[in-house]
């Protein structure tokens, strides 16, 4: 391999292909292989890198030309993909779609362009044959610097494989081989996509059949060799915040953060830039935990899959109880979606039963028989409030099947291009809660204000122990 950053993107022509198990049985097959992977999820997606997490044992990154700009998102890649064997870049969506869907701004052929991936399409070859070297023709003349180097072709047979293999080569492309249909290669899925790995009874051999197999029917080799003839990759690296806040980190912060089985998305971007302005974050469990840790100056929820346990979560009185607490001290607390459905007074779960929450938020959370406000959005600050000033904005995400009867008011939630907006949020006091998943390294300024609440909330709690 002829450079420091070894990189190929699995991509496909749209959702539903395989590109998840594909990419998560090749990190699988290099780990066997004794080679050091890194994995990488182009766009907002938090489920996939749970996966790719599942199989390598660290976590991987988001790659989202909508939340940051070009070079900075290259940064990011440089950054986590340094001294790496080989870094898999898994697709979003389709290929070319990008914001919303009728524009490549952050699709995955965005992202291969910005750090120059070589993409091998997935394509799903159930119910077609030649019809598929038609759909790669029009894929690879759409532009003309696709980056498509190559294609895998699932679920299909050896024979049909080589069928189609002429009629794909002869665009002057490689087939990388095949994966047949075979349950190794299938995975369940919920409203808000796949169902956790860890969720999945005998994931691991699952995923080491899947391995096997895979060595058997596709050209792994090959794809390395394509992925150490990536071209060069240099950018600008220049800090993922404010100095400011970094500077004035001279002790770490506790901040206690929500993570169980129904608290569990959140970006490792924005994780690592609350641990570069000073926050240590510790893990604690809404579902199982009696207590909030000891000596937290702040807490931190995030979304997840509240609405599935929310009999076990009303139950835990003593948590709700410690959290109430927590906001009635004025400790700083920052909420997005599934953590913003727990703050309620109440949820109401898919059965339609109605569970009693933390009541922080006043109103109850209730499903909805379709996806809400989905998609980018960029979130401005009304007024002077919690970590955001009049005026300034972060970018985010939305995708959820519950609502609220009391939304917030404190920030204007746009879609790209000014298609539509609406209110959102809750910003009051050291409290920001709603339902957009917001990115931080968009605007660190957000998480910066937040650890330094903190830090205030940390030294009048030890001002008022002294006097006492």
């Amino acid at each position: 391999m002829n450079n420091a950053y070894p990189r190929l993107m699995l991509a496909a022509p749209k959702s539903g292909s395989g590109k998840t198990m594909m990419t998560c049985g090749l990190l699988n097959a290099f780990l066997g292989r004794k080679i050091s992977c890194r994995s990488f999820k182009c766009g907002p997606d938090y489920i996939d890198p749970m996966f790719h997490k599942y199989v390598l044992g660290i976590d991987g990154g988001n790659l989202d030309t909508f939340f940051l700009e070009k070079e900075r998102v290259k940064e990011q890649f440089v950054n986590q993909a340094d001294g790496a064997g080989i870094s898999v870049i898994e697709g979003v969506m389709g290929y070319y779609d990008g914001v919303g869907g009728d524009s490549t701004r952050a699709s995955s052929y965005e992202v291969a362009c910005t750090v120059e991936a070589p993409a091998v399409l997935v394509l799903d070859c159930k119910g077609a044959g030649l019809s598929l070297a038609a759909l790669m023709k029009g894929f690879l003349e759409y532009r003309e610097d696709s980056h498509i180097c190559g294609v895998i072709l699932n679920r299909t047979s050896e024979v049909m494989a080589e069928r189609l293999r002429p009629a794909m080569e002869a665009l002057g492309i490689r087939v990388y081989g095949y994966l047949p249909e075979c349950e190794e290669g299938r995975l369940d899925s919920r409203h808000l996509g796949l169902v956790l790995p860890e969720e999945l009874k005998g994931f691991k051999e699952q995923l080491d059949k899947l391995a096997a197999k895979m060595e058997n029917t596709i050209d792994i080799k090959g794809l390395m060799e394509l992925a150490g003839n990536a071209g060069p990759l240099t950018c600008y690296c220049g800090g993922s915040g404010p100095e400011a806040f970094k500077a004035a980190a001279r002790s770490r912060v506790p901040i206690g953060i929500a993570r169980d089985e129904a608290f569990c998305f959140y970006y490792q971007e924005n994780l690592k830039l609350m641990k570069d302005m000073g926050a240590k974050l510790i893990p604690f469990s809404p579902v199982h935990d009696k207590r909030l840790p000891e000596g937290i100056c702040g807490l931190l929820f995030g979304g997840g899959y509240p609405e599935l346990y929310g009999q076990e979560l009303s139950e835990n009185e003593s948590m709700l109880r410690d959290i109430r607490n927590a906001s009635d001290r004025s400790m700083p607390i920052l909420a997005e979606c599934g953590g913003f459905l727990y703050l309620h007074d109440e949820l109401e779960t898919k059965e339609h039963k109605i569970y009693p929450m933390a009541g922080i938020i006043h109103g109850r959370a209730y499903p909805t028989e379709r996806l809400l406000r989905f998609g980018y959005i960029e979130a401005f600050s009304r007024e002077d409030a919690a970590f955001l000033k009049k005026g300034e904005s972060i970018r985010g995400h939305e995708f959820h099947y519950w609502d609220s009867t009391n939304n917030g008011t404190r920030m204007e939630a746009r879609k790209p291009g000014g298609r539509k907006s609406w209110d959102c949020v809750h910003a009051e006091g050291n409290l920001l809660a709603g339902f957009p998943h917001f990115y931080y390294p968009s605007n660190p300024v957000l998480p910066g204000r937040f650890v330094e609440a903190c830090e205030r909330f940390k030294k009048a709690e030890c001002k008022e122990a002294m006097e006492k």
